[in-house]
């Protein structure tokens, strides 16, 4: 029997330096798709390497790691940015993005695993400095992961903030949630395990299923840049509004829902002085101002941020919106027409029927409420409301109709969705507009839909087509016999094929 003095050498091609720095150099530099999907091969093998020390193991998997990093924002940018992207292609870099995540937080908790269970070896010993690192690089994949989902308005499952928590409470039973670390070498500034789950926590109380793909990932950005200001401890404060359990894996609750009795993972969430921050950078983008420190990865006009800037500060306050009106269930069928020139024929009187209107569609409406009304619908590919669409409506049977937006997406599984419909107006009427210069109306008229219910005494709400509303041009429209002129006030609102502004009106003339 020959007795066995020397460690096997792992039988892998990543164990030889050289082997490995000419796969690394042979990636697909100009086809990010190709090279993700080839480290995402790598990652199996090592799945199932054999005999590889701890300490090398590592760095080899964060050589890889690195690697990736230039070819996963390409496949963000590709995936947000880009209109040539069909709903397959959509779909296939969704699942490679999303898969990679889940690959390499799984690699890197492998890692950490091992250490706790072979504490005293040669490579668990080596692999102390580089444990931080391990365990901030897991956390920052599944908090990459959340974000991925929410392009896709799914909810995160259970494990995920299960991992989330599992990674928290561990760094802080050893002392390290706090310790900051590079989380990788072109990326700006430092990073902890707490960070990366107080950001999770941020993530998931903003609100982001209503919110397109494109301001979710401002919206990550910006909450990277404002994390500092944000509070998380286990003691309830008088400004915590929300609480979540990192033991259980729970997601982050309102303080409405007391959280119990207090227990290890119980932790309490507070806006600190996030919201004061925020509106110091929305007076600066307002001003056409952006910060030299503000990492929004490209350059963005403010009517793009500014409406994702709004928006969290809403969710961001220290009393987040409260319902306004009770929701009532019901089970009815509802057929709607989609976009502006849909709406403006029906609220001009042209289409008494919805019979007439062949690209109408019937939606199962769950519960409504003075403010809309819940649907779910099928999630057919390519057939997906996109947040902000104008939405014309009417109940099946009823002979009125309903002005509306889509406002929050989520997916319930399979083909089905849930949407939900904010009701713009329920006396909806189409006019022409007609500039007025120098006291007589231009020739040319600007179609226009007249929400004549829910604004202030004194101003109408008027939703027009892009590029329709002028803050520096009155405008004028008849009705009943009578000119109506309004003073453009403010845009409010812009959607994919609309604008919503408010105008001070005068006493309407008879004609």
């Amino acid at each position: 029997m020959i007795l066995n003095l020397f460690a096997q050498r792992p039988d892998h091609p990543l164990a030889d330096a050289k082997e490995l720095k000419r796969i690394l150099a042979d990636l697909h530099v100009d086809k990010a798709a190709k090279a993700v999907d080839e480290l995402r091969g790598w990652f199996e093998t090592l799945r199932h390497a054999e005999h590889f020390r701890l300490d090398h193991f590592f760095d080899v998997l964060r050589q890889l790691d690195e690697a990736a990093q230039p070819h996963l924002r390409n496949l963000v940018r590709d995936y947000l940015q880009s209109p040539r992207l069909s709903k397959l292609e959509e779909e296939r870099q969704w699942a490679r993005s999303y898969g990679y995540w889940d690959d390499v937080a799984a690699l890197y908790d492998s890692c950490v695993e091992r250490a706790r269970l072979d504490p005293k070896s040669k490579g668990s010993d080596a692999f102390k400095a580089s444990l931080p690192l391990a365990v901030v690089r897991s956390q920052a994949a599944r908090c990459i992961q959340l974000k991925w989902l929410a392009y896709r308005y799914a909810t995160a499952a259970e494990d995920l903030w299960k991992f989330l928590g599992s990674g928290y409470m561990a760094a802080e039973a050893a002392a390290s949630a706090q310790k900051p670390v590079p989380l990788y070498p072109a990326q700006r500034g430092l990073a902890s395990v707490a960070q990366q789950y107080l950001h999770a926590v941020v993530f998931a109380t903003s609100s982001m299923d209503s919110l397109t793909p494109l301001q979710i990932e401002l919206a990550d950005r910006l909450i990277a840049h404002f994390l500092p200001y944000f509070v998380i401890s286990p003691d309830c404060r008088p400004d915590s509004v929300y609480w979540v359990d990192a033991v259980t894996g729970s997601l982050p609750l309102r303080l409405a829902r007391h959280p119990g009795p207090a227990r290890p993972g119980l932790r309490f969430f507070s806006p600190g002085t996030a919201p004061q921050a925020l509106d110091d950078l929305i007076h600066l983008v307002e001003r056409g101002e952006t910060p030299a420190d503000l990492n929004l990865g490209g350059g963005y006009p403010p009517k793009v941020l500014l409406p994702v800037l709004r928006h969290l500060r809403v969710y961001w306050a220290w009393q987040p919106p409260q319902r306004q009106h009770r929701r009532h269930p019901v089970k009815t069928r509802m057929l709607v027409l989609r976009g502006f020139d849909e709406s403006y024929t029906v609220f001009s009187g042209a289409r008494q029927s919805p019979a007439q209107a062949p690209g109408s569609e019937s939606w199962l409406v769950e519960n409504i409420s003075l403010g809309g009304f819940h649907a779910v619908l099928d999630d057919a590919p390519g057939e997906r409301v996109k947040l902000g669409a104008l939405l014309c409506a009417q109940p099946e049977g009823g002979d009125n109709w309903l002005l509306g937006v889509a406002r929050r997406f989520n997916r319930l599984g399979g083909q089905r969705a849930s949407l939900g419909v904010q009701v713009l107006s329920r006396n909806a009427l189409s006019i022409e507009l007609r500039p007025r210069r120098s006291g007589f109306s231009a020739a040319i008229a600007i179609p226009a839909i007249w929400l004549r219910d829910g604004g202030d005494a004194g101003v109408e709400r008027i939703l027009l087509p892009i590029g329709g509303f002028n803050v520096r041009e009155a405008v004028e429209f008849q009705h009943q016999n009578r000119l109506l002129s309004l003073t453009p006030v403010e845009l409010v609102e812009t959607g994919s094929d609309y604008e919503i502004g408010r105008f001070h009106s005068q006493s309407p003339l008879t004609v």
